[in-house]
């Protein structure tokens, strides 16, 4: 059984060793293998990566995005969060609308071609600003379109009404905790098609048992290097804040993937982090003035003796 970060470094050895190189959307190629599981215990700490640093705030303003049931960029800006950027940047320079140097392959090409670079980071700039103070330009190109914030929160009917599928959930395990129906789901076919990037963590349901909550999440596609290690933490802090409102102890967090990899441009990174020793698992620390999920802000979350290894820059597929 993969367990804790020991099993999220294990699982990455077995992929580089046993992986099934594949080509990908992004034409950057993986190395990939199908099916596996990794378990967190909550009690045993807050499941952010010790073998390179992970920003936990990044993880806390993605979360309340999500929550907030948006899906533009610019919050995300406002509170300094870059991780979105490369999508909505893909539908500016792909419009009619952009006049700039050609940016065809900008997340690869930056990587390789340090004049590329310059360009690409100018017109990154250029965009990000535009974003955050130009209102018109943010609602026609910040938005990444029906992305997990308005599925969870605004998942349109074929009668033309919504379900707020994260109140429902909420609801239900606290007035049902027994039922075996406490999904979301972000995958949905119908707004695929028009997504930036369609939902990589899919499905995740609720289990509560001995007054805890537990969460296993189904994630289609994982990006072992760069995406992983924010999804264990984002879902982790998710049962958090719900066990926190539902009066309930956090339990365990079960990660199963589906297409599991590692990029070939990421080898050389994963087997520096392979190269670690793990260190404890900080403890997470929640304004439990707060009451309901939807009232939390990025200044209600603290991690206490967090103490990783140095952060390993890598490229993102885009």
């Amino acid at each position: 059984m993969l367990t804790g970060e020991q099993g999220y470094l294990d699982l990455s050895k077995y992929i580089l060793k046993n992986g099934t190189k594949k080509h990908d959307r992004t034409n950057t190629g993986t190395y990939s293998v199908f099916g596996h599981q990794m378990r967190f215990d909550l009690s045993e700490g807050f499941p952010l990566l010790t073998t390179k640093k992970i920003p936990f705030r990044l993880i806390v303003s993605e979360l309340l995005w999500f929550i907030k049931g948006d899906t533009n960029i610019q919050y995300l800006l406002q509170n300094n969060n870059n991780i979105w950027n490369e999508w909505a940047f893909k539908n500016w320079v792909d419009s009619d609308d952009y006049e700039g140097p050609d940016m065809t392959d900008f997340g690869i090409r930056s990587q390789q071609d340090y004049e590329f670079n310059l360009l690409y980071q100018e017109q990154m700039n250029i965009f990000k600003e535009n974003i955050l103070n130009d209102h018109v330009f943010a609602e026609k190109f910040g938005d990444l379109g029906n992305v997990y914030g308005k599925q969870w929160r605004d998942w349109k009917t074929s009668q033309n009404e919504t379900i707020d599928q994260l109140k429902d959930v909420i609801d239900l395990i606290r007035n049902n905790p027994d039922s075996r129906r406490h999904i979301v789901s972000a995958w949905n076919p119908e707004d695929v098609p028009n997504m930036a990037l369609p939902p990589c963590h899919t499905l995740f349901q609720f289990y509560v048992a001995d007054g805890k909550l537990s969460c296993q999440l189904y994630q289609r596609s994982a990006d072992m290097f760069i995406g992983v290690p924010f999804n264990i933490a984002s879902y982790a802090l998710l049962t958090h804040i719900i066990a926190h409102e539902c009066g309930l102890e956090a339990g365990e967090f079960v990660h199963t993937l589906g297409d599991a990899h590692i990029y070939t441009n990421h080898v050389e990174q994963v087997k520096t982090q392979l190269g670690r020793q793990t260190r404890p698992f900080p403890a997470l620390k929640i304004n439990r003035e707060k009451e309901s999920i939807f009232d939390f802000e990025l200044s209600d979350f603290e991690l206490i003796g967090y103490n990783p290894h140095p952060s390993i820059k890598a490229p993102i597929a885009v």
